[in-house]
């Protein structure tokens, strides 16, 4: 009957564990003066390396947006005009649904929007997770991964398109050090 117990409690123990690193907003829940979110959509994984640089650099919580199907290497085939991206960018007013997890915006102050920039924008899926929360109040922080776009357009464009929302001007990333990512969280 011991052992029974010991072991019980052992399991209770590590599922309370678990259940602290599964939900992206716990810090947010649990009182933390930061109240920042890194939320961020990589179809390569370049992006996925800078956002979790800033939710380091940040002490923030971190989301992948994720789209309902994975990206192929011939969905992004820019070259392509038929591809899945080329389709996607090209329709106006076109949404990628959101997949995966779900997440609640209202305990973040602070928001970091990170993207890889599709035809000088953001990619469609940016929108369908903007339109699908309310932004109202917060800071969006966008930042963004490109092989020869500035962010600039796709600031300008999130702000034309949003234009109730405080966002700001963003950093592109392709070639940020460590430090260049604790400057742009420290507001430099």
């Amino acid at each position: 009957m011991t052992s029974f117990l010991a072991i019980t409690l052992m399991a209770l123990g590590l599922s309370s564990c678990n259940n602290k690193t599964a939900a992206p907003e716990a810090s947010a829940e649990e009182g933390d003066p930061n109240k920042t979110l890194v939320a961020y959509f990589s179809a390569t994984g370049t992006t996925e390396g800078f956002a979790k640089q800033i939710q380091e650099a940040a002490a923030a919580d971190l989301y992948q947006i994720e789209p309902t199907k994975p990206y192929t290497e011939e969905d992004l085939d820019w070259r392509n005009e038929k591809s899945r991206s080329s389709v996607e960018m090209g329709t106006e007013g076109f949404r990628e649904p959101l997949g995966g997890q779900s997440i609640d915006v209202a305990p973040y102050d602070t928001i970091y929007i990170g993207y890889p920039i599709w035809w000088d924008r953001v990619p469609t899926i940016i929108q369908t997770f903007i339109e699908s929360q309310d932004f109202t109040g917060k800071v969006i922080i966008p930042f963004a991964t490109s092989g020869s776009s500035t962010i600039d357009n796709s600031v300008a464009k999130l702000k034309e398109a949003y234009p109730d929302l405080n966002i700001l001007a963003g950093k592109r990333m392709n070639d940020a050090t460590a430090e260049d990512v604790k400057a742009f969280v420290a507001g430099k």
